[in-house]
């Protein structure tokens, strides 16, 4: 069995499905990025198999699992099945990113295509190997593209006897509706502070790379330096993984908000520890209307790098356009 941390409900409620018999045909477990659903799917799953230890090994012929990879006409069960499995069975808490460098699709744009899912319902009119449930484990549905989805829809919808959907996401609002509504939904909660400093340590020195980029950025815009704030969009602009270039964006914004609260109502500000007096100085030297401006420019440039817009161009763009509101 994997370590699972905290979700006690969702734990109980698995155990009470198997023990009742009482499966659901189709799940939506919404968690945050390296958040912990996998591990809570695979004992759910190793429970449901009789303890089948193939199951905890990712080997089991009747588990499926699909996930976004880049271009390409195979099924993605056939091209990087090993290298997923080697990586969630290292660290089932793996980041959206980190499954990418796993699978050697860095900075390119990842999806789950039409034929994945062909593949799938293929793989579904077979009977089940050993008889029992056919479980198909899809991270990141909201990475299907609509023919895929579309494709998905009906089996969904009225799927053979003993066969489950599993689907792992990070942003629920982007699943096509019509395969949510048809899904029991859970909420994985995040980790309490201790199991998030026991696992996502690596997660806070990343986020410390790009928070500090976001600090030079704002540091040239406050000395109206113009070359020192390009030179460093085009640094953000230079990380491999688009991932962290989203990351970069959400972290800034999540700043901007403290820069807001402190200009704004202070008494409900809360900065890390030991960076009030930084914080302090921006809010004064920033114009009040320039968070709100900026965190506008964030979000446009967070959906331009989804639609995978020329990344140099899109933060060139960003930076100059923070200069002129700053």
């Amino acid at each position: 069995m994997m370590t699972v941390y905290g979700n006690t409900e969702i734990q109980n409620a698995l155990h009470h499905m198997v023990e009742s018999g009482h499966i659901p045909h189709a799940m939506l477990l919404h968690e945050d990025d390296g958040g912990g659903a996998f591990p809570l799917v695979v004992n759910f799953l190793e429970e449901l198999y009789g303890g089948n230890p193939r199951v905890g090994k990712l080997i089991h012929p009747d588990i499926h699992f699909v996930f976004p990879v880049a271009g390409g006409d195979k099924p993605v069960s056939l091209q990087y099945a090993g290298a997923f499995r080697e990586l969630v069975l290292e660290n089932p808490y793996f980041f959206e990113n980190e499954l990418y460098a796993a699978i050697g699709i860095e900075g390119k744009q990842s999806n789950i295509s039409v034929n994945e899912a062909r593949s799938i319902l293929d793989r579904l009119s077979l009977s089940a190997v050993e008889g029992g449930y056919r479980t198909v484990v899809v991270y990141l549905p909201e990475k299907m593209n609509p023919q895929a989805a579309n494709a998905l829809l009906k089996m969904v919808e009225e799927p053979p006897r003993q066969t489950l959907f599993i689907l792992i996401t990070h942003a629920p609002e982007k699943v096509l509706v019509t395969i949510a509504s048809r899904c029991l939904q859970m909420r994985v909660q995040p980790f309490s502070p201790e199991a998030d400093a026991a696992v996502h340590s690596r997660e806070a020195a990343g986020n410390q790379v790009l928070m500090d980029l976001f600090h030079d950025l704002l540091d040239a815009l406050v000395d109206r330096d113009l070359l020192k704030a390009l030179e460093t969009g085009e640094a953000v602009a230079d990380l491999k993984v688009r991932e962290q270039q989203k990351n970069f964006c959400r972290l800034a914004a999540e700043d901007l908000r403290r820069v807001f609260l402190l200009q704004k109502m202070p008494a409900l500000s809360v900065v890390p520890e030991g960076t009030r007096e930084y914080y302090e100085r921006l809010s004064g030297a920033l114009k009040p209307t320039f968070p709100r401006r900026a965190l506008a420019a964030l979000d446009r440039a967070q959906l331009m790098i989804e639609r995978n817009v020329n990344q140099k161009i899109l933060f060139t763009n960003l930076v100059n356009q923070l200069y002129s509101i700053v």
